[in-house]
């Protein structure tokens, strides 16, 4: 994500704007969250102030810079089943395998892809029911699609008509809006279905004619395709449990730590897995820490700030290092906590 890509975004949901603030009744944070949940790339740093301000927010996050075309799909092997969580919506108890767990996760995606040679997702991000998005590159042009809850979708809409008139068109079978920003920027708003409503933004490089023609190869997939387009690198709900074993071999857990806490997180690159992985577990250790300190339980006072100060030395977070700025929020939040400051912005700061 590029610095222009970032200010477009948070212009577009423009916090600080009270007539804003108050149209869309709480969806700007949901935008937020989602920008500072994607980590830096080596040529592009995150911005050190917004990620204290606004939060390293990592919940069902994810990055990728793989193909995902509806015409040229890889192969993604379903796992072996295996007695996984049961705390998915609509789930009943009982052995699942992990498969079957990622398509019911897909399912509740919008599943949208480039039908056409070339296309490249730089990043998926917000892999839950409501908040998410992809952004595709080819040939120096980008083009985002970002999902949303559809409550939200007339805020968004009365937005966009301070942009332009509307312009009516079709996308993937769905009745659509096109805004235009500028000559070489677009956007183009689908009605709602189901639990979100879909907008595509574009940036760099555009003309009408070309988003007008590639509006004609946007298609919607069943959730096994949508899965089979992952890399396998991609940490998706049936893969929760195994891969959060191996990052937390060398990690103190909480008293009472429950790994299925970390269920239903949809699908997450490595990093953004770690992140959340991580940062479910130093939350737990802070929330211990304060109940010891309300309880006058010295003892456990000292053993949760132990444990917080080895966070310094967990392997995961030392690889994360160069990739992001997450392992240096935690450890921030971590050390504070250690020494008996609880910061207000935790929370925020570690997607709890």
């Amino acid at each position: 994500m590029t610095d222009e890509h970032l200010d477009r975004q948070v212009r577009d949901a423009d916090p600080y704007r009270p007539d804003l603030v108050a149209r869309l009744e709480g969806a700007e944070q949901h935008l937020l969250e989602e920008i500072m949940s994607t980590p830096k790339l080596a040529s592009v740093p995150l911005r050190r102030t917004l990620v204290r301000r606004l939060s390293a927010a990592v919940a069902a996050a994810a990055v990728i810079a793989v193909a995902v075309t509806a015409s040229t799909l890889v192969r993604r092997e379903p796992p072996e089943p295996y007695a996984g969580p049961v705390g998915l919506p609509g789930g009943s108890a009982g052995a699942i395998s992990g498969w079957e767990l990622d398509l019911k996760a897909a399912e509740n995606l919008p599943r949208l892809l480039i039908d056409q040679p070339g296309w490249k997702a730089t990043y998926v991000n917000g892999f839950d029911t409501e908040n998410g998005s992809i952004r595709f590159e080819k040939d120096g042009r980008g083009l985002e699609m970002t999902w949303y809850p559809d409550q939200y979708y007339q805020s968004y809409y009365d937005d966009r008509l301070d942009v332009s008139a509307p312009e009516a068109t079709t996308v993937a079978g769905r009745p659509a809006d096109i805004f235009t920003y500028s000559a070489s920027d677009f956007a183009v708003m689908l009605k709602a279905e189901g639990p979100t409503f879909v907008e595509m933004r574009t940036d760099a490089k555009w003309t009408r004619a070309a988003f007008d023609e590639i509006l004609t190869h946007i298609v919607k997939v069943d959730a096994e395709a949508f899965l089979k387009a992952l890399p396998p690198e991609i940490i998706t709900p049936g893969d929760v449990r195994g891969e959060a074993t191996k990052i937390l071999a060398d990690v103190p857990l909480p008293p009472n730590f429950d790994y299925a806490s970390l269920d239903n997180g949809g699908a997450n690159d490595p990093y953004q897995f770690a992140a959340a992985v991580t940062g479910r577990v130093t939350c737990d250790w802070i929330a211990e820490w304060k109940r010891a300190d309300k309880a006058g339980d010295k003892a456990a006072v000292k053993e949760a700030a132990a444990a917080l100060r080895t966070s310094h030395n967990w392997k995961v977070l030392k690889g994360m290092e160069e990739a992001g700025d997450y392992p240096e929020v935690l450890w921030e939040v971590a050390d504070k906590v250690a020494d008996g400051d609880v910061p207000d912005w935790y929370k925020d700061g570690l997607g709890c």
